[in-house]
């Protein structure tokens, strides 16, 4: 049973949660129409992207290396994060309903909280390849090996797991005074303003510990790449040192972009009354990496590129096109 404030402000006895309400971009229907357009352009890229990312690097015996390998990762990762949400949000506009029901809420916490976080820590393991790569280059093969990569994706996997497990449960082990989820998808911090009770301290204890997880994987990758931007530096090459500036700068602008707006919406003080902001903040943090991420990490990429090129069946391929 869930529980709904009377208007003397007692809590009331009601039939069992259902569904929630997710909140609708607009009530003009052509803006609906605008909505779902805009979200299938974004969800085919990405998806599209990510998808020949991945057939690229398999196919391609030259890109059977460390760095790939987690690159193809983290293309998973993108298609997993964006298929969780995107796809319900244009369904609820296109049919101009704003309903999802309570496991498919449930559903959409769990996964797109697992896709987001393993997202980040895969952002950091490759920000260590770089760095190794880069700063130690004749320790390379013997400390990023297929062995490495796959140890350390299977701990993200598995921690990412056991965090979004913990996050779900603190959500939903509790009672909701109301059904409208002020954001486009189940949104954490949106949920939590329903509870009646306030915030748990499963909860609350799991959020603190994510705020300091993603901050300390964030000084890492930005302590990595000063000692990078330390050893391109010294490079005689400029050609070599504006790749790695190239690279590595686009790397921190997405990884800042993701922990700031994540951080904004879940550290913000709680507020009933719909924000502007946390729908564009919800945006920012949930579409913009896996939206940026192929165009940093592989379609800029030559060896990725020429890859792409066989696959889609051309023989010969330009950079310049």
């Amino acid at each position: 049973l869930f529980l709904f404030p009377s208007s003397q402000g007692k809590l009331l006895n009601a039939t069992s949660l259902s569904d929630f309400l997710l909140l609708e971009f607009s009530d003009v229907r052509e803006l609906q129409f605008l909505h779902f357009m805009a979200f299938l352009m974004i969800y085919l890229a990405v998806v599209t992207a990510n998808l020949l990312i991945m057939f690229s690097v398999a196919l391609d015996r030259h890109l059977h290396t460390p760095m790939y390998f987690l690159l193809m990762n983290l293309a998973m990762q993108d298609i997993g994060q964006v298929s969780v949400i995107v796809p319900k949000s244009m369904i609820n506009s296109l049919l101009n309903i704003r309903h999802i029901s309570y496991s498919g809420c449930v559903a959409q916490v769990f996964f797109f909280f697992f896709f987001a976080t393993s997202d980040f820590g895969l952002l950091t393991v490759m920000a260590y390849d770089r760095y190794v790569a880069i700063c130690n280059p004749l320790h390379y093969e013997m400390v990023i090996n297929r062995q490495a990569c796959i140890e350390m994706i299977a701990g993200i996997w598995v921690a990412c797991f056991l965090y979004a497990g913990m996050h779900t449960c603190g959500t939903f082990a509790t009672h909701f005074c109301s059904t409208i989820v002020n954001q486009f998808f189940c949104d954490i911090p949106q949920l939590i303003k329903l509870s009646c009770f306030g915030s748990n301290i499963v909860e609350m204890s799991s959020i603190g510990i994510g705020v300091v997880i993603g901050l300390s994987c964030f000084i890492y990758i930005l302590v990595t790449y000063v000692q990078i931007f330390i050893t391109v530096l010294r490079m005689p090459s400029a050609k070599g040192r504006q790749k790695a500036f190239s690279t590595c700068i686009p790397h921190l602008i997405v990884s800042f972009t993701f922990l700031f707006s994540a951080c904004f919406a879940y550290l913000k003080p709680a507020s009933q009354t719909p924000s502007q902001l946390d729908l564009i903040f919800g945006v920012i943090y949930s579409l913009v990496p896996p939206l940026l991420n192929p165009v940093i990490y592989s379609i800029r990429n030559k060896e990725v590129k020429k890859a792409m090129a066989k696959v889609l069946g051309f023989r010969e391929f330009s950079t310049n096109t």
